[in-house]
Protein backbone atom coordinates (compact mmCIF):
# COMPACT_ATOMS: atom_id res chain seq x y z
CA UNK A 1 0.00 0.00 0.00
CA UNK A 2 1.30 3.53 -0.89
CA UNK A 3 0.84 6.29 1.66
CA UNK A 4 1.31 9.66 0.48
CA UNK A 5 1.02 13.06 2.73
CA UNK A 6 0.49 16.09 1.63
CA UNK A 7 1.01 18.87 3.75
CA UNK A 8 -2.24 21.76 3.17
CA UNK A 9 -5.16 21.75 1.10
CA UNK A 10 -3.87 23.61 -1.84
CA UNK A 11 -0.46 21.57 -2.24
CA UNK A 12 -2.95 18.51 -3.77
CA UNK A 13 -3.44 17.73 -7.14
CA UNK A 14 -6.48 16.14 -9.06
CA UNK A 15 -4.14 13.51 -10.12
CA UNK A 16 -3.18 12.58 -6.40
CA UNK A 17 -6.63 11.69 -5.94
CA UNK A 18 -7.73 9.41 -8.14
CA UNK A 19 -8.44 6.09 -7.70
CA UNK A 20 -7.18 6.43 -3.74
CA UNK A 21 -8.52 6.40 -0.27
CA UNK A 22 -8.33 10.42 0.92
CA UNK A 23 -8.16 10.87 4.85
CA UNK A 24 -9.01 14.85 5.71
CA UNK A 25 -7.37 15.86 8.69
CA UNK A 26 -7.95 18.95 10.12
CA UNK A 27 -7.63 18.19 14.08
CA UNK A 28 -8.36 21.61 14.86
CA UNK A 29 -11.44 21.36 14.08
CA UNK A 30 -13.36 20.43 11.47
CA UNK A 31 -12.82 17.17 11.24
CA UNK A 32 -12.76 16.40 15.19
CA UNK A 33 -16.25 18.38 14.76
CA UNK A 34 -17.55 15.95 12.01
CA UNK A 35 -16.38 12.84 14.33
CA UNK A 36 -18.12 14.19 17.32
CA UNK A 37 -21.40 14.92 15.80
CA UNK A 38 -21.52 12.20 14.13
CA UNK A 39 -20.62 9.65 17.15
CA UNK A 40 -23.72 11.98 19.17
CA UNK A 41 -25.79 10.86 16.66
CA UNK A 42 -26.05 13.54 13.98
CA UNK A 43 -27.89 12.77 10.70
CA UNK A 44 -25.26 13.81 8.60
CA UNK A 45 -22.74 16.84 7.95
CA UNK A 46 -22.69 18.67 4.73
CA UNK A 47 -19.57 20.19 3.73
CA UNK A 48 -19.88 23.54 2.20
CA UNK A 49 -17.07 25.95 0.57
CA UNK A 50 -18.48 29.37 1.42
CA UNK A 51 -21.18 31.00 3.74
CA UNK A 52 -23.36 32.07 1.27
CA UNK A 53 -23.56 28.27 -0.16
CA UNK A 54 -24.68 26.98 3.43
CA UNK A 55 -27.42 30.35 4.03
CA UNK A 56 -28.74 29.27 0.51
CA UNK A 57 -28.75 25.45 1.23
CA UNK A 58 -32.08 24.12 2.03
CA UNK A 59 -32.30 20.83 3.74
CA UNK A 60 -34.86 19.34 6.41
CA UNK A 61 -34.07 18.99 9.87
CA UNK A 62 -30.67 20.57 9.38
CA UNK A 63 -29.00 23.30 11.56
CA UNK A 64 -26.07 25.53 10.36
CA UNK A 65 -22.62 25.36 11.63
CA UNK A 66 -19.21 26.58 11.18
CA UNK A 67 -16.75 29.43 11.81
CA UNK A 68 -14.46 32.13 9.86
CA UNK A 69 -11.23 32.69 11.07
CA UNK A 70 -12.34 30.89 14.27
CA UNK A 71 -15.30 32.85 14.90
CA UNK A 72 -19.14 31.62 14.41
CA UNK A 73 -20.57 33.33 11.71
CA UNK A 74 -22.98 35.40 12.15
CA UNK A 75 -27.02 34.05 12.27
CA UNK A 76 -25.60 30.17 12.76
CA UNK A 77 -26.85 28.30 15.36
CA UNK A 78 -23.85 26.76 16.24
CA UNK A 79 -20.18 26.93 15.36
CA UNK A 80 -17.11 24.99 15.32
CA UNK A 81 -16.11 24.00 18.51
CA UNK A 82 -16.89 20.02 19.12
CA UNK A 83 -18.28 20.83 22.59
CA UNK A 84 -21.37 22.35 20.50
CA UNK A 85 -22.29 19.38 18.95
CA UNK A 86 -22.51 17.24 21.87
CA UNK A 87 -25.83 18.20 23.03
CA UNK A 88 -29.27 16.54 22.06
CA UNK A 89 -29.85 19.10 19.70
CA UNK A 90 -27.88 17.93 17.37
CA UNK A 91 -29.16 13.81 17.32
CA UNK A 92 -30.91 13.63 14.13
CA UNK A 93 -30.17 16.80 12.00
CA UNK A 94 -28.67 17.51 9.16
CA UNK A 95 -25.48 19.53 9.93
CA UNK A 96 -24.45 22.02 7.14
CA UNK A 97 -20.69 22.97 7.55
CA UNK A 98 -18.72 25.36 6.43
CA UNK A 99 -15.09 26.34 7.86
CA UNK A 100 -11.69 28.17 6.69
CA UNK A 101 -9.84 25.21 5.70
CA UNK A 102 -11.50 21.93 6.41
CA UNK A 103 -14.68 21.56 4.40
CA UNK A 104 -12.70 23.51 1.54
CA UNK A 105 -10.12 20.38 2.23
CA UNK A 106 -13.33 17.79 1.95
CA UNK A 107 -14.64 19.31 -1.07
CA UNK A 108 -11.02 19.62 -2.61
CA UNK A 109 -10.89 15.99 -2.12
CA UNK A 110 -14.15 14.67 -3.64
CA UNK A 111 -12.72 13.37 -6.81
CA UNK A 112 -11.15 10.55 -4.99
CA UNK A 113 -12.43 7.08 -4.66
CA UNK A 114 -13.11 6.95 -1.17
CA UNK A 115 -13.04 10.16 1.54
CA UNK A 116 -13.14 9.65 5.40
CA UNK A 117 -12.29 12.63 7.98
CA UNK A 118 -9.09 11.79 10.13
CA UNK A 119 -8.48 13.18 13.68
CA UNK A 120 -6.69 12.26 16.33
CA UNK A 121 -10.15 11.00 18.10
CA UNK A 122 -10.31 8.22 14.97
CA UNK A 123 -7.19 7.42 14.01
CA UNK A 124 -7.22 3.31 14.85
CA UNK A 125 -11.06 3.25 12.98
CA UNK A 126 -9.85 5.42 10.29
CA UNK A 127 -6.28 3.17 10.18
CA UNK A 128 -8.89 0.11 10.06
CA UNK A 129 -11.11 1.58 7.36
CA UNK A 130 -8.50 2.29 5.19
CA UNK A 131 -7.03 -1.15 5.52
CA UNK A 132 -10.45 -2.65 5.03
CA UNK A 133 -10.65 -0.51 1.47
CA UNK A 134 -7.42 -1.54 -0.27
CA UNK A 135 -6.34 0.90 -2.12
CA UNK A 136 -3.81 3.74 -2.01
CA UNK A 137 -3.88 6.61 0.64
CA UNK A 138 -3.40 10.10 0.51
CA UNK A 139 -3.30 11.72 3.50
CA UNK A 140 -5.05 15.19 3.36
CA UNK A 141 -3.69 18.03 6.17
CA UNK A 142 -6.00 20.84 5.46
CA UNK A 143 -3.41 23.43 7.29
CA UNK A 144 -4.18 26.24 8.47
CA UNK A 145 -4.70 29.09 5.74
CA UNK A 146 -2.69 27.38 2.84
CA UNK A 147 0.26 26.96 5.28
CA UNK A 148 1.67 23.05 7.25
CA UNK A 149 -0.58 22.75 10.28
CA UNK A 150 1.44 21.06 13.05
CA UNK A 151 -1.41 19.00 15.04
CA UNK A 152 -2.48 17.50 11.40
CA UNK A 153 0.66 16.74 10.32
CA UNK A 154 1.31 14.87 13.87
CA UNK A 155 -1.94 12.96 13.05
CA UNK A 156 -0.93 11.46 9.83
CA UNK A 157 1.86 10.58 11.46
CA UNK A 158 -0.27 8.60 13.91
CA UNK A 159 -2.51 7.46 11.11
CA UNK A 160 0.70 5.74 9.52
CA UNK A 161 2.16 4.37 12.62
CA UNK A 162 -1.74 2.65 13.12
CA UNK A 163 -1.81 1.00 10.16
CA UNK A 164 1.65 -0.26 10.09
CA UNK A 165 0.55 -1.66 13.75
CA UNK A 166 -2.81 -3.38 12.55
CA UNK A 167 -1.44 -4.62 8.61
CA UNK A 168 1.40 -7.10 8.10
CA UNK A 169 2.02 -5.36 4.70
CA UNK A 170 5.05 -2.76 3.89
CA UNK A 171 3.61 0.66 3.27
CA UNK A 172 5.71 2.82 0.71
CA UNK A 173 5.67 6.46 2.34
CA UNK A 174 6.39 9.44 0.44
CA UNK A 175 9.31 11.95 2.20
CA UNK A 176 6.90 13.91 4.48
CA UNK A 177 5.05 10.45 5.62
CA UNK A 178 8.23 9.49 6.72
CA UNK A 179 9.11 12.34 8.36
CA UNK A 180 5.87 12.50 10.33
CA UNK A 181 5.80 9.14 11.19
CA UNK A 182 9.16 9.18 12.79
CA UNK A 183 8.34 12.62 14.55
CA UNK A 184 5.33 10.42 16.16
CA UNK A 185 7.58 7.24 17.12
CA UNK A 186 10.26 9.66 18.74
CA UNK A 187 7.58 11.61 20.50
CA UNK A 188 4.77 9.65 21.76
CA UNK A 189 4.36 10.54 24.90
CA UNK A 190 4.53 14.43 24.68
CA UNK A 191 2.05 14.69 21.45
CA UNK A 192 -0.65 17.05 23.24
CA UNK A 193 2.03 19.17 24.62
CA UNK A 194 3.66 19.64 21.50
CA UNK A 195 -0.06 20.48 20.03
CA UNK A 196 -0.60 23.04 22.42
CA UNK A 197 2.85 24.93 20.93
CA UNK A 198 1.28 25.03 17.36
CA UNK A 199 0.41 28.36 15.71
CA UNK A 200 -3.21 26.62 15.35
CA UNK A 201 -3.71 26.16 18.82
CA UNK A 202 -2.09 28.98 20.60
CA UNK A 203 -4.61 31.20 18.40
CA UNK A 204 -7.84 29.37 19.75
CA UNK A 205 -6.11 29.62 23.39
CA UNK A 206 -6.09 33.50 22.45
CA UNK A 207 -9.94 33.15 22.20
CA UNK A 208 -10.15 31.50 24.96
CA UNK A 209 -10.93 27.76 23.07
CA UNK A 210 -7.95 25.95 24.72
CA UNK A 211 -10.58 23.55 26.19
CA UNK A 212 -11.19 22.74 22.23
CA UNK A 213 -7.52 22.04 21.98
CA UNK A 214 -7.37 19.52 25.04
CA UNK A 215 -10.44 18.01 24.03
CA UNK A 216 -8.81 17.28 20.12
CA UNK A 217 -5.69 16.05 21.11
CA UNK A 218 -7.08 13.45 22.62
CA UNK A 219 -6.13 9.69 20.72
CA UNK A 220 -8.38 7.37 19.32
CA UNK A 221 -11.37 8.65 22.14
CA UNK A 222 -14.62 7.29 19.20
CA UNK A 223 -14.71 4.96 16.34
CA UNK A 224 -16.65 6.84 14.40
CA UNK A 225 -15.22 7.13 10.90
CA UNK A 226 -17.59 9.50 8.92
CA UNK A 227 -17.12 8.71 5.36
CA UNK A 228 -17.98 12.05 2.72
CA UNK A 229 -20.76 10.71 -0.04
CA UNK A 230 -22.87 12.23 -2.67
CA UNK A 231 -23.21 15.89 -2.22
CA UNK A 232 -20.84 16.24 0.25
CA UNK A 233 -22.48 14.41 3.12
CA UNK A 234 -20.66 12.51 5.53
CA UNK A 235 -22.10 9.61 7.04
CA UNK A 236 -20.26 6.87 9.53
CA UNK A 237 -18.44 4.70 7.49
CA UNK A 238 -19.87 1.79 9.87
CA UNK A 239 -21.13 1.01 12.75
CA UNK A 240 -18.99 2.45 16.01
CA UNK A 241 -19.54 1.84 19.73
CA UNK A 242 -19.67 4.77 22.14
CA UNK A 243 -16.30 5.08 24.62
CA UNK A 244 -16.13 7.98 26.81
CA UNK A 245 -17.04 11.33 26.34
CA UNK A 246 -15.40 14.88 27.46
Amino acid sequence: MRVDVVGNVNEVRTVDLEGRSVVVIDVLRTTSTIVTALAHHAAGVIATETVPQAKQMIVGNSIRGGERFDKRINGFEVGNSPYEYMSSDIAHKVIILTTTDGTRALIKASRARHILAGAMLNVRAVAAALLELQRNVLLLCAGEQDEFALEDGLCAGYIIEELYRQSNSPLELNDLGIILHQAVSSCHDHIADLIRTSSSARRLDKLGKMHDVTYCSQLNLLDCVPEMREGCELKPYRKFHRRQYV
